[in-house]
């Protein structure tokens, strides 16, 4: 039986008016802060809700009431979105 035969492809080459100015390789890492700082914003966020919780809601703020629960998952989302800018 005869053997096909191979095609060879070609290449794809996007063209240079539809190229990223910017690639992965360009763009500078990110700063050391950034995740020590989204690291500590988990870690605070977690540790305001465990405290407001185990204190029966009299810690951290007591005159604050539910908002305390804001502040623990602000601090957490604040994270998340910092998270986001690390390269």
């Amino acid at each position: 039986m005869p053997k096909s035969q191979v095609r060879k492809k070609k290449v794809y080459t996007p063209p240079t008016d539809v190229r990223p100015t910017a690639t992965a390789s360009t763009r500078k890492p990110s700063p050391i802060w950034l995740p020590v700082t989204a690291v500590a914003l988990i870690v605070v966020g977690i540790g305001w809700l465990v405290i407001y919780y185990l204190s029966e809601q009299a810690y951290p703020v007591a005159s604050w009431g539910y908002w305390n629960l804001a502040v623990g998952f602000g601090a957490m989302v604040s994270s998340l979105i910092l998270l986001s800018r690390w390269r």
